[in-house]
């Protein structure tokens, strides 16, 4: 019987020794509070006792913590505009004044007591200075100013910042579209130079091939009107060797040659009396032609028709 009523007796000295007991790890801190009233600060991990049931232990984050604020539009002292975000790393140095300042928000509430701090040092800060200064080496002294100055302020929240950087130097959107629509413009200009350029290069190429084909066609051709010359003359002194050893047979086919061309097939027929010089070799004498006078046409004798009858053999 006795063993059954002190099997709940331990039980609750157990529970109350283990509610007594709280260990800190290395990443946190401690905060042991009575009451709503601080009764002992923990910074250090180990094994710690607490009065059991009355007293409560509040965690917090030892580490070195981040903030990324808000975008916002910055008017630099020369009236351009950035938008700019900012990176803050922080951490908490004094729980007391963490706890009084956050309450139960803890790391949450923290965090946004701390972006408006970082924030309007940001826009403070870069307004002071001109763009330009933002974008060389005066960065670096511009952030660690900002840095200093929200360090100052959140020593009443029991914080520390430790660094801020600008993560993000941006034109506002209205600007940016008017950027690339000004950049577009310059690169369409540009295009429509090294096109005008490029014509003119072709139109320049395209000339003088043109001038040197009519050179090169002209040379042909005088040399080509040289040589046909030359054998044209050369031609005729051959002709003319050969039809001077027998005149009557270069009259013969000189006379052939006209015949040839004068009574083509399927040209216009004639009639007419073989009289004349031209029709010599149609073995008609003119003078015997001459003779016979009226009573040869009558008969149709020596008559022809252009283009039937063949010439005779001289």
């Amino acid at each position: 019987m006795k063993m059954i009523y002190s099997l709940p007796v331990l039980a609750i000295l157990l529970a109350t020794a283990m509610s007594s007991i709280f260990v800190v790890d290395v990443r946190e801190k401690v905060l042991v509070l009575q009451f709503g009233e601080v009764k002992q600060v923990v910074d250090e991990p180990g094994l710690y006792f607490k009065a059991p049931f009355i007293q409560e232990v509040f965690r917090y984050d030892d580490r070195i913590l981040g903030l990324v604020t808000d975008p916002q539009e910055i008017t630099f002292a020369d009236q351009r505009r950035l938008v700019v975000d900012a990176f803050a790393r922080w951490r908490i140095v004094d729980l007391q004044k963490f706890r009084r300042a956050v309450g139960l928000g803890g790391i949450d509430e923290a965090r946004n007591n701390l972006s408006k701090i970082v924030n309007p040092e940001v826009r403070d800060v870069l307004g002071s200075v001109p763009l330009q200064s933002v974008l060389s080496e005066d960065r670096v002294a511009l952030m660690n100013k900002i840095r200093d100055n929200a360090r100052a302020k959140a020593a009443t929240l029991g914080i520390d910042v430790i660094d801020v950087r600008l993560t993000r130097t941006d034109l506002p959107q209205q600007n940016l579209n008017a950027t690339y629509s000004r950049m577009q413009a310059e690169r369409q200009r540009d295009a429509t130079d090294e096109i005008a350029r490029g014509n003119e290069a072709a139109q320049t190429l395209r000339a003088e091939a043109d001038r040197a084909a009519v050179e090169i066609t002209s040379e042909a051709s005088k040399q080509a009107e040289i040589i046909r010359g030359q054998a044209d003359a050369k031609r005729s002194a051959i002709y003319a060797q050969a039809y001077g050893q027998d005149p009557e047979f270069y009259a013969f086919t000189r006379s052939l040659s006209a015949y040839t061309n004068a009574l083509k097939s399927g040209t216009t027929a004639f009639v007419m009396a073989p009289k004349g010089e031209f029709f010599h070799y149609f073995g008609v004498d003119p003078v015997d032609q001459a003779a016979a006078g009226p009573a040869s046409a009558a008969t149709g004798t020596g008559s022809t028709v252009a283009g039937g009858s063949a010439p005779k053999a001289p």
